[in-house]
C-alpha cells in the first residue's frame, strides 16, 4: 500500500503540530464575469520546441490522455476526477454540463530554435504562426526545452496563456525550470529559493523537469478553458493583465488537503519509485495535479 506520507514524515509530523495554519483561500474568490469559457472538444497542437526526450514527450501526452482515462476502481484517486471539476465551470456559468474534451491533434517539432532561446512576445507570435500554419481551429501548446530561458519564469510565471492575433487564438506556453529557475517553478521537487522549511518530493515519473512541467501545463490549462478572454472567472480584485489571479493560481502551492506554506498538503508515495504524487492516470503512469478553485463549493479542491 503507498504511504500518504513523503519520506521524513516524523520531521514533518513535528512540523505540522507547530505550525497547523493551513493556506488561506477566502480572500482569492474567483467568481465568474460574463465572458466565453472554452467548451466542447479541444484540439492541442503540442509544439516541442528544443530538444526533448522520449520521457517529456510520453509523460505529457499521457497526461492530457489522463483527463478522460477511467483508471479502475482499485487505482484512486484519478487525474479524470480532478478535469470534472474544471468542467463544473460550464455549470456554473450557466452554460449547460457537457465534458471538455482535450486531445492532442498535431505535434511539431522545433530542434533548430527557429526563433531563439528566449522566450519574448514576439517569439511566441513567431512560433505559433510558424506551427500552425494560420488553423485557428486548435490550441497550441509551446513546450520549451531546459536550455529555453522563459521571461519571467524566476518570478514563478511557469506558464502562461494568451490569445494570438485578430481571431484572438487562445495558446499556452510551458517552460522547463530544471537548469534556469528550479527553485521557483520546480517545487515542490526542489528546495525553493526562499520561503519556510520545505519538504521535496521525488517526481513521481523520474525527472524533475517534466514533473514540474506537467504541474505548470495544468495549471496553465485549467485557467486558459476558464479565463480566454480575460472575461470568464478570475478574481474580481486582480484584473490586472500581469497580476491576474484565476482558476489555479488561486491555490497556489496546494496539492493536497492540509496544505500551508511550504507544505504539498497530504499526497502518496509510490513504494516503488519513491515518487510522490496524488492522481493515477492513463499508461500505468501517476501524476502530480495542483488544487484548482471548484466554483460550487468557492474553494479550492485537491484529489486528496
Amino acid at each position: 500500500m503507498a504511504s500518504s506520507l513523503p519520506s521524513g514524515s516524523l520531521v514533518l509530523s513535528l512540523y505540522l503540530l507547530l505550525f497547523p495554519v493551513c493556506l488561506a483561500t477566502d480572500s482569492a474568490s474567483i467568481t465568474y464575469h460574463g465572458g466565453p469559457l472554452l467548451t466542447g472538444n479541444l484540439n492541442l497542437t503540442l509544439i516541442w520546441y528544443g530538444q526533448f526526450g522520449r520521457v517529456h514527450k510520453n509523460v505529457i501526452r499521457a497526461f492530457v490522455e489522463s483527463l478522460h482515462y477511467n483508471a479502475g476502481a482499485n487505482l484512486q484517486p484519478q487525474v479524470s476526477s480532478w478535469w470534472n471539476v474544471v468542467e463544473s465551470y460550464q455549470e456554473v456559468a450557466g452554460k449547460g454540463s457537457s465534458p471538455i474534451n482535450v486531445k492532442v491533434v498535431k505535434q511539431v517539432t522545433d530542434l533548430k530554435y527557429s526563433a531563439g532561446k528566449a522566450v519574448t512576445s514576439e517569439f511566441i507570435q513567431k512560433v505559433l504562426r510558424k506551427a500552425t500554419g494560420g488553423d485557428s481551429n486548435t490550441i497550441p501548446v509551446i513546450l520549451t526545452a531546459r536550455d529555453v530561458k522563459m521571461q519571467g519564469l524566476c518570478f514563478t510565471k511557469c506558464s502562461q496563456h494568451g490569445m494570438l492575433g485578430d481571431h484572438q487564438q487562445p495558446y499556452i506556453v510551458v517552460g522547463n525550470p530544471e537548469s534556469e529557475c528550479p527553485g521557483s517553478c520546480a517545487w515542490p521537487f526542489q528546495k525553493p529559493d526562499k520561503g519556510p522549511l520545505s519538504i521535496t518530493l521525488n517526481p513521481p515519473n523520474g525527472n524533475l523537469g517534466v514533473d514540474a512541467m506537467v504541474v505548470a501545463f495544468a495549471r496553465a490549462l485549467v485557467e486558459a478553458v476558464t479565463n480566454p478572454y480575460k472575461t470568464g472567472f478570475f478574481q474580481d480584485n486582480s484584473n490586472n493583465a500581469n497580476k491576474t489571479v484565476e482558476a489555479a493560481s488561486a491555490c497556489w502551492g496546494i496539492f493536497g488537503s492540509g496544505a500551508f506554506d511550504g507544505y504539498t498538503g497530504k499526497v502518496r508515495v509510490d513504494p516503488e519509485t519513491g515518487g510522490g504524487f496524488n492522481g493515477h492516470g492513463s499508461r500505468g503512469r501517476k501524476f502530480l495535479i495542483p488544487a484548482v478553485w471548484n466554483p460550487k463549493t468557492k474553494s479550492c479542491w485537491t484529489l486528496l
